[in-house]
């Protein structure tokens, strides 16, 4: 890498760190530059999963107050995020670069609906529940689980916008502030990027130069975007999802 593409690697790691924190689909911003450098698209893929680790760590550290109370519940879906990672991450070796390009813009735009309609399907369920007498499961159930571990399979294959469909399907089954879903998504994503390129160790290669530089510039990143999301009202913050969302699929479609 040259100085400049050295300067922009971690600029965009600075800027995917912060948009991963509040949002997600920081994956967008950091790819583009990896392939501009000329790394290769698997080699770039991996390099920018073990690179955005400590972004993702960094934003959860961020929520740290909003984790109260959700150790259990993490703990758990963070096993459905795992045994995902690890499948896209096989994925990912096993399958053309191009699989996933009809049915990921599918997925996002399905979630970027239901950030939407999520006050109005939390409202409904909620009555649904109080007319049954049925009470909230703190962890979603299964419908969540099983939610969750397929939104990993997709984010251990490429990562881009997987926050969004986690806080989605978050939103549908648990009855919690949106900032409290937002957090559970940055541990959640930590998990995935983790175990994802703890696979990829020991079976594709990495650019060490390009890891190191995203590495730093998450980390910085993802305290930045910690402190800025965590101001934000629920309105306002699921307004900026639907809109990172929606450049997200544009992206996705027209590059």
């Amino acid at each position: 890498m040259t100085p400049l593409e050295m300067v922009a690697v971690c600029g965009a790691g600075v800027s995917a760190g912060a948009v991963n924190s509040v949002v997600g689909s920081g994956t967008l911003i950091t790819f583009p530059v990896l392939l501009a450098t000329g790394l290769p698209p698997v080699t770039a893929t991996v390099s920018n999963a073990l690179g955005l680790i400590p972004g993702s760590v960094s934003g959860a550290i961020g929520y740290r107050r909003e984790l109260g109370g959700q150790r259990r519940r993490i703990l758990k879906l963070g096993v459905g995020a795992l045994l995902g990672s690890v499948t896209g991450a096989a994925l990912l070796l096993a399958l053309p670069a191009a699989a996933f390009e009809t049915v990921v813009p599918v997925l996002v735009g399905l979630a970027l609906v239901l950030v939407v309609l999520q006050p109005v399907i939390g409202a409904k369920v909620r009555r649904r529940r109080e007319r049954t007498g049925r009470p909230a499961r703190r962890d979603g159930g299964p419908a969540l689980f099983v939610g969750l571990m397929l939104a990993s399979v997709y984010g251990g294959y490429f990562a881009a916008a997987q926050g969004i469909i986690y806080v989605a399907l978050m939103g549908m089954l648990l009855d919690e502030p949106l900032q409290r879903l937002n957090a559970a998504k940055n541990v959640l994503v930590a998990v995935v990027n983790a175990v994802a390129a703890l696979f990829f160790l020991f079976v594709a290669e990495f650019d060490w130069t390009a890891v190191a530089l995203i590495a730093v510039g998450s980390a910085l990143g993802g305290q930045i975007g910690a402190r800025a999301g965590r101001r934000l009202r629920p309105a306002v913050l699921r307004a900026l999802i639907v809109a990172v969302g929606t450049v997200s699929i544009a992206q996705m479609l027209l590059g």
